[in-house]
C-alpha cells in the first residue's frame, strides 16, 4: 500500500514538472512572438525648437550629421562650394555624409522654405526660418542676408485674409429679354469688361465696366 502511494506521488510530481516545463516553453514562445509583432521604434535626431517670431518649428541643430540627403533637396553652388537646401535646413558634404551648417551670406535659393515668417523691416520685406533671414531678388529667388537692423524688434506680418468671391450681380431685363439672351449678354459684357484699363488687376474697375455694359444693353444691375 505504501509502495502504491509512493508511486502515485512520484507520477504526479513528474507530471507537474512536465506541465511546468511545457507552460514555461509556451510562455517563452508567446514572448518571442510579441517581440516580433512589436513595432520597431526609430528615434529621430535631437531637434531644436525655433520660437523666434512665433515660428515654432523644429530643426536639427547645426553640426548634426545626416547619412544621406533628404528627398527633394535643392543643390546650390556658391563661390566654389556646394550646399544643399531642404525645408529651411542647409547642409554641406562631410565625407560620405552631410552636415547641417549655417548658410553663407549671399547664397540664393529659388524658393522659400515651406514654413516661413514674413517680416516688414524698414519698409522692406524679409522672410525668416531656422535662424536665417531671406530677402527677395526679383526674377531670381531669395538671397540669404545678415539680420537687418531692427530685426530684434520686428513683428511678423499677419497673413492676408482669403479673398472673398465677388457676388454675382442680379440682372433685371428691362426690355423683356429672354433667359438665353440675358446669359449671352452677360458673357459678352464680361469679356468686354476685361479689356478695360486696370480691370485685370482691380475687381472694382471690372465690376464698374460690367455694370455699364449691361446697363447699356437694357439691364438693371443690383
Amino acid at each position: 500500500m505504501k509502495f502504491g502511494i509512493r508511486l502515485i506521488t512520484a507520477t504526479l510530481a513528474a507530471l507537474a514538472c512536465v506541465s511546468g516545463a511545457a507552460l514555461g516553453e509556451e510562455r517563452h514562445e508567446e514572448r518571442h512572438e510579441e517581440r516580433e509583432r512589436a513595432p520597431i521604434v526609430v528615434r529621430a535626431p535631437h531637434l531644436q525648437l525655433d520660437e523666434r517670431y512665433h515660428h515654432d518649428h523644429y530643426y536639427p541643430p547645426r553640426g548634426y550629421v545626416m547619412p544621406a540627403l533628404p528627398s527633394g533637396s535643392v543643390s546650390v553652388g556658391f563661390r566654389g562650394d556646394h550646399y544643399f537646401f531642404h525645408a529651411g535646413v542647409w547642409l554641406r558634404g562631410a565625407g560620405t555624409s552631410f552636415s547641417v551648417v549655417v548658410p553663407p551670406i549671399g547664397i540664393m535659393v529659388p524658393v522659400l522654405p515651406p514654413a516661413v515668417v514674413t517680416l516688414s523691416i524698414g519698409g522692406a520685406p524679409y522672410y525668416y526660418a531656422n535662424g536665417v533671414y531671406y530677402a527677395p531678388v526679383p526674377g531670381q529667388g531669395y538671397t540669404v542676408v545678415a539680420p537687418p537692423p531692427g530685426a530684434d524688434v520686428a513683428q511678423p506680418v499677419p497673413p492676408a485674409p482669403p479673398a472673398q468671391a465677388m457676388a454675382q450681380p442680379i440682372l433685371y431685363p428691362r426690355n423683356g429679354q429672354s433667359a438665353p439672351q440675358t446669359e449671352a449678354d452677360r458673357q459678352q459684357c464680361s469679356t468686354w469688361a476685361t479689356t478695360q484699363p486696370s480691370a485685370a488687376t482691380d475687381g472694382v474697375v471690372f465690376q464698374r465696366a460690367l455694370d455699364a455694359c449691361l446697363d447699356g444693353r437694357g439691364y438693371t444691375v443690383r
